[in-house]
């Protein structure tokens, strides 16, 4: 399967998941509630994502990838349509959950399904294609969701995304061939569970991705605020601009697997984290050039121990990396909902200043977690 295709897959994916952050100080003066109000309802997708990921583990055996996807991404237009009617935020919220359940499922689901295709030398392609399109989302989606709202209102912002969640449909529809696979009956059974709890490198990997997102969330949902304020002082389609911060990431992240065979696990995650980590000051600056450089650093950073952390999954799993990989993901996910209602009430009580320190702790901590992944061995060729 050609690159763009599979990037252009995993974009439809979850193009959902992070575009409302682009929109925040809008949405928060339409509903009239705090910074940290709306950034938990916006980001409550992430409660869904883990639901999905754990689901999928439990039952991941049982559903046909391709019939999985098609649903789930179908189901999405469903309550991102629902959005648009700008329901109470009680219902905005729940709404959220929901998209991020039926992203979550896709995401897994179509992951899976690239992991059980016949070797060659496309497969290595495939994934680093997915990783791509992963990351681009976060860019253009944000750029969408800035450029419509702008333009058209708030509730054209989500008949948009709605539109894109059914051209998603018809990408699977196209791209994943249905093929015969043995279908394993039953649920994951609970020695699995137990094998990769009980498993050093797996509960260090699931930290490390709890911390990530903690820490992304808590940059890229909070800056927005910051960015239309002075002396910043930025419009919304300006705010939307702001995201090709992310572009340099769409080419760093597929260097991962390079980076882990060349270096090795622990080097290769010290190295994001650390650049993730130099970009927090610069956010404090009170020009946009500064905040700027601040905010590549901390893409290219947390997209980059992203990428290794999730191969180091793959490959400390002694049994049933489906299921391994699944509750990575909501470890991964719940980092992003803790880091919402964490650095959101920082961020309302203290301001920027100790959000930005809040998120300096967590990723010290996924530095030190990271001494756990030491025995990780490393891929016979990038990932």
């Amino acid at each position: 399967m050609r690159f763009a295709v599979v990037a252009a897959l995993a974009f439809l994916t979850v193009v959902d998941l992070f575009a409302a952050q682009a929109i925040l100080p809008a949405l928060a003066g339409a509903y009239h509630v705090a910074p940290a109000t709306m950034g938990l309802a916006v980001n409550a997708s992430t409660i869904g994502m883990a639901a999905g990921g754990l689901g999928v583990a439990v039952f991941g055996q049982r559903i046909d990838r391709r019939r999985g996807s098609l649903t789930s991404l179908a189901a999405l237009a469903i309550p991102t349509l629902l959005l648009s009617t700008m329901p109470g935020l009680g219902v905005f919220t729940a709404l959220r959950i929901a998209q991020g359940v039926c992203m979550a499922i896709a995401f897994t689901l179509t992951l899976a399904w690239l992991g059980e295709r016949p070797p060659g030398r496309g497969a290595q392609g495939a994934f680093a294609a997915y990783i791509t399109g992963n990351v681009a989302s976060n860019l253009f989606g944000r750029l969408i969701s800035a450029w419509v709202a702008d333009h058209f209102g708030l509730a054209a912002n989500f008949w948009a995304f709605a539109g894109l969640n059914l051209a998603g449909v018809g990408l699977v529809f196209l791209a994943m061939r249905p093929e015969p696979r043995v279908m394993k009956g039953g649920m994951m059974p609970m020695s699995a569970w137990s094998a990769h709890l009980r498993n050093p490198v797996l509960l260090s990997a699931f930290g490390i991705g709890f911390c990530i997102l903690f820490s992304f969330i808590g940059i890229f949902t909070f800056v927005n605020f910051v960015l239309v304020r002075a002396p910043l002082s930025l419009g919304m389609m300006q705010v939307g601009l702001v995201y090709f911060v992310f572009l340099p990431a769409i080419f760093t992240t597929p260097l991962a697997g390079a980076a882990v065979a060349r270096v090795g696990v622990q080097r290769a995650l010290w190295g994001g984290l650390g650049l993730a980590m130099l970009g927090l000051p610069l956010l404090l600056l009170p020009f946009l050039q500064g905040v700027l450089v601040g905010m590549v650093l901390v893409a290219i950073g947390t997209f980059f121990a992203q990428a290794v952390a999730t191969g180091a999954v793959s490959r400390a799993a002694t049994a049933d990396r489906t299921a391994a990989s699944g509750m990575y993901l909501a470890c991964y996910f719940l980092g992003g909902l803790v880091g919402s209602i964490v650095l959101g009430q920082l961020f309302d009580r203290s301001g920027w200043p100790a959000s930005i320190a809040g998120v300096g702790t967590m990723l010290a901590i996924a530095c030190l977690l990271t001494r756990g992944l030491r025995v990780v061995a490393q891929p016979s060729s990038p990932a």
